[in-house]
């Protein structure tokens, strides 16, 4: 019997597809790549975020287990690959992204869904009865990024697709800054980023999307 040879490389497609702009979405919240080996990292809380990544990359990546220094646990997947690795950094990823990652060539009729990935994977919605109005229920939708460039990215391709603005404010300890919409306006962009039952999303964000605007009488 002949030697085997080389084990066949996992091959990640980069034609776009709405899993992809997806995949794209969460690498640009929680992601990370180092140039050295063309590795590429993903880590969450959420076992299912990683699956779902796995899933629109269309290769089964192993979850691992990360353990940071105050001995809270989360999971991650890694991998090495120089053209897909090169393809993220020509649509504008790049290494130690947090403070300095800006504007994404995502095509634009993807963009809702590169969307619900930055959503699952830095953004949030909460809500609240305000005590100084009767009957007055609040919702809000954010989305949350340590680079002020890639914030006013996200705004300006919001308004562009539905003329609304929100407004961007900072955290109090000054690190990341938080693109917000209230009620209204939060739902037209949830409208846009859930427009199928079928896409692929964080479930129990949207479990709890479907929950506040049930208060509300409204859906998705």
């Amino acid at each position: 019997m002949g030697k085997r040879g080389p084990k066949p490389k996992k091959i990640f497609s980069t034609e776009w597809t709405p899993e992809l702009a997806y995949a794209i979405g969460l690498l640009a919240s929680d992601g990370c790549m180092t140039p050295y080996f063309h590795l590429i990292d993903l880590t969450s809380k959420d076992q299912e975020q990683l699956r779902n990544f796995s899933k629109c990359l269309g290769v089964p990546l192993k979850i691992g287990v990360k353990s940071n220094g105050d001995g809270k646990t989360a999971y991650r997947v890694q991998f090495k690959n120089a053209l897909f690795y090169e393809f993220l950094f020509s649509i504008g990823l790049t290494p130690a992204k947090s403070k300095t990652i800006g504007s994404l060539k995502i095509p634009k009729r993807l963009f809702w869904d590169f969307l619900r990935g930055s959503y699952d994977g830095d953004g949030c919605s909460y809500a609240y009865w305000d005590p100084r109005w009767r009957s007055s229920f609040m919702f809000y939708t954010t989305f949350v990024s340590a680079s002020h460039v890639h914030i006013k990215w996200l705004q300006s391709e919001i308004f562009k697709r539905l003329n609304i603005l929100g407004h961007v404010t900072r955290d109090g300890r000054g690190i990341t800054e938080q693109l917000k919409y209230a009620k209204a306006d939060s739902l037209k962009i949830l409208r846009k980023m859930y427009y199928s039952r079928k896409v692929v999303c964080l479930s129990r964000k949207r479990l709890k999307v479907e929950k506040f605007l049930g208060i509300v009488g409204e859906r998705l």
